[in-house]
């Protein structure tokens, strides 16, 4: 008679519908079990404890006080998020690796830098306000994307489908990753070392790369006025990457310069409220959005399923994807 064998423990802390429990339970299959962090408390610190992988939205908002310290075992934390800068990662137990959801809305956050670039370099923005006035100004010249220069700093899952659909309108692609290093196809790239070469190339620079203790307030006055006079910045990280009051004097100053601002300063999931200290949207060089560039309809359950698939190589004791430096959990 042959003995059971246990399967790993998948512990998922996140509020989820009946529809992100099947893509949950579907997605770890028979190599795992699946619970719910409910009950008592002595219900929850069991569940804690025997969890080789913790499946999370916002530890600081699903654990209790003095909870974490009950995954000192667990082989894995896993984030739904690509962002977790706005997660207490120290307050998690040190020795355990944690993953966050790197390239999980990739594709809807590629097509938005794509749509902010063209909309900056064919003017459309500046154009309708113009033609809302009467003013029918038709041989301004625009700029193509075919040709142009596309920096990007932070090359991982969002950069790289960033890449592909520039690459797809004839762009030539820099990248800065903390490697220096790619498979995939680029013109140029570098480590962060490099940094100033990028800004002084690009025609078009993207920003999607994570809010750490060094890329904060990374993109400052100096680092603009490397940048070309009529350059496009895509902001679809963090805002606090770009010192804010040093990009609005750079906007005043050079009317020809483009400030594609999608991640803000202070936001309401974040921080519980919008707010800016400088108008931004009041510049005809800002088109701005509200983070809205991962909020395709349909993508949350992708996302989903890929935060759960890096889940799974934990539970059958394969390396993990996306995880975070000890360095960027210091915070």
């Amino acid at each position: 008679m042959s003995k059971s064998v246990k399967l790993p423990r998948l512990l998922v802390t996140l509020d989820t519908n009946a529809r992100g429990r099947s893509i949950i339970e579907s997605g770890v299959g028979a190599v795992g079990q699946v619970g719910y962090l409910e009950g008592t408390a002595d219900e929850r610190a069991a569940a804690l404890a025997s969890a080789d992988v913790l499946l999370a939205r916002n530890t600081a908002e699903e654990l209790r006080p003095d909870e974490a310290n009950l995954l000192q075992n667990a082989r894995l934390i896993q984030f739904v998020t690509a962002g977790v800068d706005y997660v207490p990662l120290a307050d998690l137990p040190p020795g355990v690796p944690i993953a966050n959801n790197g390239g999980a809305y990739a594709e809807p956050m590629a097509e938005h830098a794509l749509a902010m670039t063209l909309a900056a370099l064919k003017r459309l923005l500046i154009e309708h306000e113009k033609l809302s006035h009467g003013q029918f100004d038709q041989f301004r010249l625009n700029r193509t994307l075919s040709g142009a220069t596309v920096g990007i700093l932070g090359f991982g899952g969002i950069g790289v489908a960033t890449a592909r659909l520039m690459r797809a309108f004839g762009a030539k692609v820099h990248a800065v990753n903390r490697r220096g290093a790619t498979t995939e196809p680029v013109d140029w790239i570098g480590t962060d070392a490099r940094r100033d070469e990028l800004l002084a190339t690009c025609d078009v620079l993207i920003l999607s790369l994570p809010l750490t203790p060094a890329t904060n307030n990374s993109i400052g006055a100096r680092e603009l006025g490397l940048m070309k006079h009529d350059a496009v910045l895509v902001n679809l990280a963090r805002g606090e990457i770009v010192d804010e009051a040093a990009l609005y004097a750079h906007l005043l100053a050079n009317p020809a310069f483009t400030a594609c601002i999608d991640a803000w300063w202070i936001e309401p999931v974040r921080h519980g409220r919008f707010a800016m200290d400088h108008p931004f949207t009041r510049l005809p060089n800002v088109i701005a959005s509200p983070h809205n560039s991962a909020s395709a309809a349909g993508w949350r359950d992708v996302a989903l399923r890929r935060a759960v698939e890096n889940a799974r190589r934990a539970l059958v004791g394969e390396t993990p994807w996306h995880l975070v430096p000890p360095a960027d959990r210091m915070r």
